[in-house]
């Protein structure tokens, strides 16, 4: 697997995406890099903008390759940052003996070539790797007097952000209790265009995360039987003025700054010292893939820690334009893999970033996790509401218990053996095939009004629901 720089420069289509892939090779953009000798295979898990990584191989043989990020440039810069570690560090690498189940689909898939192609002649005209690889020139030293005026920008800035903010909650406060003076079965019927108006308000405001959750209540709403639309409605209009009343006490909060304002960067997440940091082994339970109303989708991973006494769940959530269709996921349900994942800072942590991704594991069931059994099956998900009472949704491993239908046919989830008859609706259409089937265990959301199901565990293995 000889590979040198000469051949990755002849390689890029052009000096800008050489000097892109110079700034991803650095070790921490990759949380996964592998090497299979005898194939002649590198490949890896780049960590994008986005919670997914996106995936990257490369035959170092005849130089084909593969990466599931949206680039318009082939190679992308992705493909010629792994070539260009694997020509300079090809100790990064870790050696083994099988290839991941996509890399083993690309290479179905593909035609490999017999031999190396010959690059054409003149094919680094125009392209420079020692270029791109030359450090960028440092800023001048700013005397203190531009550095002050500088941080006295920052902090002007962040103040006008703060007073734009306070003053979208101030009319969020009125807006919502025009709505419950008007009534809520007219809030129902009117809902789409009532929120529309005040999510345009917001986003004038600078409230843009608090604007989008206030632009999908509509559809939350229709999704829920008639009957209980009004009280899914003055749930969340409650859920609406705590996180207001939350952020007005402490608007600096980085987890009310997210669901208000705007998020973190990933480096900012990585960077912070006090974010907490989990490594241990990792089961994908489900996706979660919405599109919104802003024309972005939500591409949501759930993750289970296999190693905790109790339920401990990681959520990765990536955000892509509509118009790019769907992107190829970096995780499949039922993957088993050890990684060091940090989280976003927040009361209950849950949303996640992989900082290193440490290997894949072979199958195992859950273990026996300590919740409130039947008698209490939402009991992970009180704990999350009782921390964040504005959340509206959160994860929970249910006990053992079966699907069943009522006289609708709507689904519902059935504690077993449970002389009081819990029963929790459950949401989307149900495969027939899981009618009756002894669940052992049970991985879902909770939204309040229905279970989202992600994975079970029964006496066949495990069962994907998502």
């Amino acid at each position: 697997m000889q590979l040198d720089l000469k051949t990755i420069e002849a390689l890029a289509p052009d000096q800008a995406s050489l000097g892109a892939a110079a700034k991803l090779t650095k070790r921490s953009n990759w949380p996964r890099l592998e090497a299979h000798e005898k194939l002649d295979l590198l490949w890896g898990e780049c960590q994008g903008s986005g919670s997914n990584p996106y995936r990257v191989v490369f035959d170092t043989a005849d130089h084909g390759y593969k990466c599931t990020c949206p680039s318009r440039k082939f190679p992308c810069k992705h493909i010629l940052a792994l070539a260009w570690i694997g020509a300079t560090t090809p100790t990064s690498f870790q050696p083994v003996d099988q290839t991941p189940e996509w890399v083993n689909d690309w290479l179905g898939r593909r035609r490999k070539g017999g031999t190396q192609p010959a690059q054409a002649p003149g094919a680094s005209a125009g392209k420079s790797i020692d270029d791109a690889s030359r450090p960028v020139e440092s800023a001048p030293v700013e005397d203190t007097a531009a550095v002050e005026r500088r941080e006295a920008a920052q902090r002007r800035r962040a103040e006008e952000t703060r007073n734009a903010v306070s003053a979208a909650l101030d009319e969020l406060d009125q807006w919502i209790a025009d709505q419950l003076r008007l009534g809520l079965a007219g809030f129902v019927d009117a809902c789409g265009e009532r929120c529309r108006r005040i999510a345009a308000r917001l986003v004038d405001l600078k409230a843009t995360a608090l604007a989008g959750r206030i632009d999908e209540l509509p559809a939350r709403l229709m999704s829920l039987r008639g009957e209980e639309r009004p009280d899914a409605a003055i749930r969340e209009l409650g859920k609406l003025v705590l996180l207001a009343k939350a952020w007005r006490a402490a608007p600096e909060d980085a987890e009310l700054k997210r669901l208000v304002s705007t998020s973190e960067t990933r480096e900012q997440v990585l960077a912070n010292a006090d974010a907490v940091q989990v490594e241990s082994d990792w089961e994908v339970l489900g996706e979660k893939i919405e599109t919104r109303r802003d024309g972005l989708v939500s591409h949501a991973t759930w993750l289970l820690d296999l190693n905790s006494g109790t339920p401990r769940f990681a959520m990765l959530l990536d955000f892509f334009p509509a118009s790019a269709g769907r992107r190829s996921g970096a995780f499949v349900p039922g993957d088993r893999f050890k990684a060091r994942l940090v989280f976003y800072p927040a009361r209950h942590p849950l949303r996640a970033l992989v900082a290193e991704r440490l290997g894949d594991l072979p199958p195992r069931a859950w273990p026996a996790f300590v919740t409130g059994g039947a008698s209490d099956p939402l009991s992970t998900c009180s704990d999350f509401r009782d921390s964040s009472p504005w959340l509206s949704e959160g994860p929970v491993i249910l006990p053992a218990g079966v699907i069943l239908l009522d006289e609708r046919g709507d689904g519902w989830w059935q504690a077993a053996d449970d002389q009081h008859g819990i029963a929790l609706p459950v949401a989307g259409t149900l495969n027939q095939i899981l009618l009756g089937v002894d669940l052992t265990a049970t991985a879902a959301i909770w939204n309040g009004a229905r279970l989202d199901l992600l994975a079970s565990q029964s006496k066949m293995g495990r069962l994907d629901l998502s």
